[in-house]
């Protein structure tokens, strides 16, 4: 004889993913401690969702907040999902968060491109606020961004607008005949070349195009749109950081593309990586350091980090100083 109750697959898997979110909703979302005095937070809050409704719809999210900041004060919360999100909206409050009480704020929340675009968290920008972002942040506020290291480059930016402009002035001279005077050049192009030939030649002593062998060592088409694509999935609304109990569906396929796009970029980064410790191992290495050599002198030394996976430290915060080079040259 069967069983009175008799259930499919299918019903079990959709009965849990509606019992699921309810027992995360009651049981384990953090409530308010009594006692303590908390901003107002804002009406309209779903269950599960809180005010995802209000930022989703036709008008821009800043325009909705300040409205909700007309109608309860310059702090107040709103919900996203399970989390309780703090709204200022004044110069007042802000220095309380930001000069105040700029601990309290100064870590992240955790986020789905925390892990897979920032390398588990190793990369400084996505790195919680604790001992390990404050020991890379030292590491590359004083061997980066020094006054000495930006200026021991400056013959970098000085090399390759030369010959990016002796180029130019070299296909022009190719080009020219008696009835044409004039070359028609892309410059946005030219000027991306630019960018990335000064930024690799300081982080990994590479070149994106050569304008005097007019050899090219670009990594790959596929690799400069993953960069591209890297910002647009950082920046992007991911439904399971408001909701972590629908990860596994993967809505809208992002941790699917983030993958996609952590592997494409990883994988040339761990060349260059495994060509520099190569040379270093052979005695082969420049005088001058690029930033990868530095960053395997100083990991090498560093008993701080010796319970991280190095290589991924020194691949993740050489991205890091990509990001950071090329926003210096385009601003």
């Amino acid at each position: 004889m069967d069983p009175p109750f008799q259930f499919s697959a299918t019903a079990v898997l959709v009965l849990s993913a509606l019992i699921t979110p309810l027992i995360y909703y009651l049981f384990w979302i953090p409530r308010k401690e009594n006692g303590k005095r908390a901003p107002p937070e804002a009406a309209g809050a779903w269950p599960l969702i809180g005010h995802l409704h209000l930022l989703g719809g036709s008008q821009p999210p800043h325009i909705t907040l300040g409205n909700l900041a007309d109608r309860y004060g310059p702090i107040f919360t709103v919900k996203l999902g399970v989390h309780r999100i703090l709204i200022v909206s004044n110069s007042e409050m802000a220095k309380e968060c930001l000069t105040t009480n700029d601990k309290a704020f100064a870590t992240r929340p955790k986020a789905l491109a925390m892990d897979i675009l920032g390398y588990n968290c190793n990369m400084f920008g996505f790195s919680p606020y604790g001992t390990y972002w404050r020991n890379i942040r030292k590491i590359i506020t004083l061997d980066v961004l020094s006054n000495h290291r930006l200026e021991m480059f400056k013959s970098v930016r000085e090399d390759e607008v030369r010959d990016a402009v002796g180029a130019l002035y070299q296909q022009w001279i190719n080009n020219k005949s008696d009835s044409q005077n004039k070359l028609l050049v892309e410059m946005k192009g030219w000027f991306s070349d630019i960018t990335l030939n000064v930024i690799l030649k300081i982080i990994v002593n590479k070149r994106y195009v050569d304008y005097v062998s007019h050899r090219e060592e670009r990594p790959s088409d596929e690799w400069r749109d993953s960069l591209r694509r890297f910002f647009e999935l950082a920046g992007m609304f991911v439904v399971s950081d408001a909701l972590p109990f629908l990860r596994w569906m993967d809505l809208g396929g992002v941790e699917k593309a983030m993958t996609k796009t952590a592997k494409n970029i990883d994988h040339v980064v761990e060349k260059w990586l495994e060509e520099h410790k190569q040379k270093k191992a052979s005695g082969t290495a420049k005088k001058e350091e690029d930033f990868m050599d530095l960053m395997l002198s100083v990991l090498d030394d560093a008993k701080e980090f010796s319970n991280r996976n190095t290589d991924t430290i020194n691949k993740a915060t050489c991205l890091v100083c990509y990001f950071f080079y090329k926003l210096v040259v385009y601003h």
